[in-house]
Parts: structure tokens; C-alpha cells; sequence
């Protein structure tokens, strides 16, 4: 009798506690016994410290506009596991989860028998399992989000037509390196021989780590505000952001995006330029329109999400330093003169301190901190030192969350960030309880 989807899901994860292992042999010896689905799809390789989900949420709405069929392979997830693994944004159906689960667990256990290629991880079971389905789904191309750096993760077995480097932060120091430049030589791990590669906006020690692999590999490159370039224009009142985008085709006007934040007009600018350079490599139009169109369809759960109006209510799953540096400029910018209340919890392996200081540099800011059900999350014992006037330290979020509600102001508003598995818990609660019927 066939498994349950839960099942299914319960034996990926059971492949957690094997943690994230920089190493590519594990997923190649995977990939050989599936008869190596990667380099049969036609795929575009997206690493970045932050902003990888947003343009690969931008590039598959621009690539859908145009009439193409587009998978996508990301993570973490914040509504279903299923999303995690989504052809033109619909998540694997749990009758397709199974079915993959139950062809690659065999395939696993043999792995386990042989000591070089055992303890193979839940990404890299993931990653495998994503090439064969897009295979399947006969997907006109695949968008791939790096799950860890670039040049050790498992995604890099791709064979892609195109990849792109969104920004360079510092972020699993433990894993990619202590410095910028270290960190951006595993990004551009991702980098192949005569690829077009398209970065983001990124700092100049970075950039100049990612161009000599580049130049090395052959890739031409085509650099934010080089080959293209985005002006921001100014906050849209129905929320998001407006813009203008100048590439070699020229300028187009007013372009909205969605998202808020003026980092999401550079993210959807990277998106952008990736189209432009697809549509050179296929000979797909690249037209003004699908641009427009397309950018007004993206939707990104968990960043700057507003799921509530009376009181406002907005989700940013800033998880790291360089995120909250810029979530913390959105605020002085966008919402000046109200009283913000901040829900905060991180992993214990982010620079939680940073991040703290950060947060409470926001204008008429009340800090909230906390910590939740996940296994590396902050502890409260080390939150309690940063406790003041304006900095509580809140035991069980689900009770700080009711309290912050109750004395919120018609013009407050609440902002719940830190780690993405942290706000997907805090908005699973809020949507179940009504906090938002529709969204905004």
C-alpha cells in the first residue's frame, strides 16, 4: 500500500540530522543512479546571501508571462514542504512526492551501505528529486536557488544556460568563510566555462572575487549598473515599489513591483536583466510588456508580506545582518511616524547581535524578543541581556504576539522578522486565527 504524503515528508526530513555538508560526491552518485536528470533540463543557477528568492520568484513570473513553463527549486518553504519543488508556482502534488520518495528511498539506503557516498542529506535528496520532476513535468527551464554558498552546494551539479549572483553578505561564516572575499569566491563557485553570468548589487572587494572567476571560466558578465541599471522612483501607495530599468533595449518606465522595499527594485532589476539575456540566448522576445505585466504577478510570502490593514500587520523574514540592515532603512523610509512593534527571533547561528542592534536603532521602535520550536533557535537566556525600556523579552511568542495586538495603537503596526521558520510559524497562527482573511 502506497505511503501517506506525511510519510513522505517525515523520511526526507528524516535525513536532517546529517546536516548541511558542503560536497557535491553524495548527489552525483544520487543523480548517476537516476540516469543524471540534471543535465537533460534547461536550467538557471541563482546564488546570492539575500534576495535569491525574490528574483527567482520575478524571473519565473517574467519567464510565465512569455508563455514558457518554469519549474522552480527553493527553500526554506513557508506555507507546504510541497512548494519547495513548483512548476509555473504550483508545488508538487503529494501523489508526485510519493511517488519520488518511494523510487529514491531504496536508492538511499544502498548509498548508506557504502562509506564515501553515505549520510546523504535532505537537500540533496531534494535537489536530486527536483531535476527528475522538472524532467518529468518536460519544463521549458528550471529556475535552481542555491541552498548554501554555490561552489560546495549540491544544486552546482547543474549544467545551467545562465546563472546569476544576486548579493554577497556575511553569512555562514562557519561554512563559506570569514571574509567578503571568501564568501564570494563560493558564490562564484557557480560560475561555468563561457556561462553568462548576471550580478546584482554588489560591493566592489565582491565584485572583483566574482569577476576573475569569471574572467578565468570565460563567463561574460553583465553587472548591475553596468549592463543595466534601476532607478528607484518612489513608494507605491497600494504597496509596493515604483521604478525604472535601462538595459540595452533601452528604458522602461514605471515599473511596479509588488514587494516593498527599495532592495526589491534591485532584486526584480537582476530578475530583469536574467530575462533579457534568456531572451538572447533563445530568441524569445523581450518585450515591455511581459516585463510590466509579469512583475505585477510576483507574490513572495514572509517578505514585507502585509497580510493585515486595521492594525497592519507585515511579515520580513530578514534572517541574517545584511537583511535586517536593509529591512531597518525600509522603515526610517517607509513608515515614518508610527510606533512600530517588532517580533524578533533568529537561529543561534546568526549574528543575533547585530541584528538586535540594528532593529533598535528604528525610530519609536518596541522590540519584542523570542524564541520558538526549532531546533537551533536563539535560547531565551541569551536574549535577556538586551532587555531595556523598549526591549522586552517575551517566554512563549504565540502569548506576546496576543499582548502586542491588544495595545497596539490604530496607527501602530507590527512587523514580525528574523528567521524565515520563525515567521512561517508566527503567520501559519496568524492566518488560522483570522488575523488575515484576505491578502493585501
Amino acid at each position: 500500500m502506497s505511503m501517506k504524503v506525511e510519510e513522505a515528508i517525515e523520511w526526507i526530513h528524516s535525513r536532517l540530522p546529517f546536516g548541511s555538508r558542503p560536497g557535491l560526491e553524495r548527489v552525483v552518485a544520487l543523480l548517476e543512479r537516476v540516469d543524471e536528470p540534471q543535465k537533460k533540463v534547461p536550467t538557471i543557477h541563482v546564488a546570492g546571501t539575500n534576495g535569491k528568492g525574490s528574483t527567482v520568484t520575478y524571473l519565473r513570473c517574467l519567464l510565465e508571462e512569455a508563455g514558457l513553463n518554469v519549474g522552480t527549486f527553493t527553500s526554506p518553504y513557508i506555507e507546504a514542504f510541497n512548494e519547495r519543488l513548483a512548476v509555473d508556482g504550483q508545488g508538487i502534488a503529494d501523489a508526485e512526492l510519493i511517488h519520488y520518495v518511494e523510487k529514491y528511498r531504496p536508492l538511499v539506503e544502498e548509498m548508506d551501505k557504502e562509506e564515501a557516498i553515505s549520510g546523504i542529506t535532505e537537500f540533496e535528496t531534494l535537489t536530486a528529486m527536483a531535476f527528475e520532476f522538472f524532467l518529468d513535468k518536460k519544463v521549458d527551464v528550471a529556475i535552481i536557488e542555491v541552498g548554501l554558498g554555490g561552489l560546495m552546494d549540491s544544486t552546482n551539479v547543474v549544467e545551467p544556460m545562465l546563472t546569476a549572483i544576486t548579493t554577497i553578505g556575511m553569512d555562514h561564516t562557519d561554512i563559506l568563510g570569514e571574509t567578503i572575499e571568501e564568501i564570494a569566491f563560493q558564490k562564484a563557485g557557480i560560475i561555468k566555462e563561457k556561462i553568462p553570468v548576471v550580478t546584482g548589487k554588489i560591493e566592489k572587494e565582491a565584485l572583483a572575487v566574482i569577476d576573475a572567476q569569471a574572467k578565468k571560466m570565460s563567463a561574460p558578465v553583465y553587472h548591475f549598473d553596468e549592463a543595466y541599471t534601476v532607478k528607484y522612483l518612489h513608494f507605491d501607495k497600494e504597496w509596493g515599489e515604483v521604478f525604472s530599468f535601462t538595459g540595452e533595449n533601452g528604458k522602461i518606465e514605471k515599473l511596479k513591483t509588488p514587494l516593498l522595499g527599495q532592495h526589491q527594485t534591485e532584486n526584480a532589476g537582476v530578475a530583469i536583466e536574467l530575462f533579457y539575456v534568456y531572451c538572447q540566448l533563445t530568441g524569445q522576445p523581450f518585450q515591455a510588456r511581459t516585463i510590466r505585466q509579469g512583475l505585477l504577478k510576483a507574490q513572495w510570502p514572509a517578505r514585507m508580506e502585509k497580510i493585515n490593514d486595521e492594525p497592519m500587520i507585515v511579515l520580513d523574514g530578514a534572517h541574517n545582518d545584511h537583511a535586517v540592515q536593509r529591512l531597518a532603512d525600509n522603515l526610517k523610509k517607509e513608515f515614518k511616524g508610527r510606533t512600530i512593534h517588532i517580533l524578533f527571533s533568529s537561529l543561534s547561528t546568526k549574528n543575533v547581535d547585530q541584528m538586535i542592534q540594528l532593529l533598535k536603532r528604528v525610530p519609536n521602535v518596541h522590540l519584542y524578543l523570542t524564541t520558538f520550536d526549532y531546533p537551533r533557535a536563539v535560547e531565551l537566556s541569551t536574549l535577556e541581556k538586551y532587555a531595556d525600556k523598549k526591549t522586552e523579552i517575551v517566554s512563549l511568542w504565540q502569548f506576546g504576539l496576543g499582548e502586542i495586538l491588544e495595545k497596539m495603537g490604530s496607527e501602530d503596526m507590527l512587523l514580525v522578522t528574523g528567521s524565515l521558520y520563525f515567521v512561517s510559524q508566527v503567520r501559519e497562527l496568524l492566518l488560522t486565527i483570522g488575523g488575515s482573511n484576505e491578502k493585501i
